[in-house]
């Protein structure tokens, strides 16, 4: 059956094997996802900035967009388990239309919400080759400052520590880089994912690895291209997906099918132990609390 004929609202696909689920529906308003089912969410929500997603307009005034925020984060809270973690990838700032700290305001947002905070990620995406917007060049009269790095806030429901232990994963290797919260990658191309703006496979399966059990479910409100959910079906997650587009969910349903069952590349950007200097793992949690 053809996209075309599918409306918002809806399960789009659905493999139970792999646990795979596509909603095609606005998230702020699906009852297609349940209350306090979701172990971590991990996503990268429109920036704002223009650009061409289809059925969401990315050129709203700021007021709009913080409105927007608060009503999707709003409802992310309520589909995570008490336990539920959030890895949000979201700018640090933007200038286009004016500057406005994006970053500082999206966690005000969700900590009036009840979002815990835990630490902060910095993606180095290595891309201040493409810069373009100088402002005053060369002159103290107007010049734009710009960071070149997208972060990752990290954020909790109610409790941080997983009293049910599951099954991890992640190997030593990734466990002593992935805890440095300064991650350097590349971006993805827009291009070859045949979507405006795509994030790396890297980034999800970071965050699944690190934050995440095997078997827990793990939910991409503004899907896309789909990477989060395929990150999970390489990683022996459940993977929950919500766009509002029908084109989108099955481009992300094509993804899945081609590249779901690919075994993940590893991607170390450096030794986890620098050369002549050995770096202990970290003592194991006893659940006592030190001074400190």
């Amino acid at each position: 059956m053809g996209t075309a004929a599918r409306q918002p609202g809806s399960i789009f696909f659905q493999d139970g094997k792999a646990g795979i689920t596509i909603v095609n529906d606005d998230f702020i308003t699906t009852p297609l996802v349940e209350d306090e089912s979701i172990d971590l969410l991990v996503t990268s929500p429109p920036y704002n900035v223009d650009i061409a997603y289809g059925n969401y307009k990315d050129d709203i005034s700021y007021k709009q967009y913080l409105e927007f925020t608060r009503a999707w984060l709003g409802k992310a809270y309520s589909v995570l388990k008490d336990d539920g973690r959030a890895c949000f990838n979201i700018p640090l700032d933007k200038n286009k239309g004016g500057q406005q700290s994006v970053y500082a305001d999206f966690i005000t947002i969700a900590k009036n919400i009840g979002f815990q905070y835990h630490a902060t990620i910095i993606w180095n995406e290595q891309n201040i080759s493409r810069r373009t917007a100088w402002g005053s060049w060369l002159s103290a009269s107007a010049p734009y400052v710009i960071a070149p790095v997208e972060v990752i806030p990290v954020m909790y429901k109610k409790v941080w520590k997983k009293e049910v232990k599951g099954e991890s994963d992640v190997t030593r290797d990734e466990f002593l880089e992935y805890t440095n919260a300064f991650w350097t990658f590349n971006g993805e191309s827009a291009k070859r994912i045949g979507h405006p703006a795509p994030f790396p496979l890297e980034l999800p399966r970071r965050c699944i690895r690190m934050f995440s059990y095997v078997g827990d479910t793990v939910l991409d409100p503004f899907l896309g291209s789909g990477t989060t959910i395929v990150a999970c079906a390489q990683n022996k997650r459940k993977g929950v997906g919500v766009d509002i587009s029908p084109e989108y969910c099955q481009l992300a349903r094509d993804r899945v099918a081609q590249e779901g069952s690919d075994a993940p590349v590893i991607q170390l950007t450096k030794p986890a132990t620098p050369p002549g200097k050995k770096r202990k793992a970290p003592r194991q949690d006893t659940g006592e609390k030190t001074d400190g």
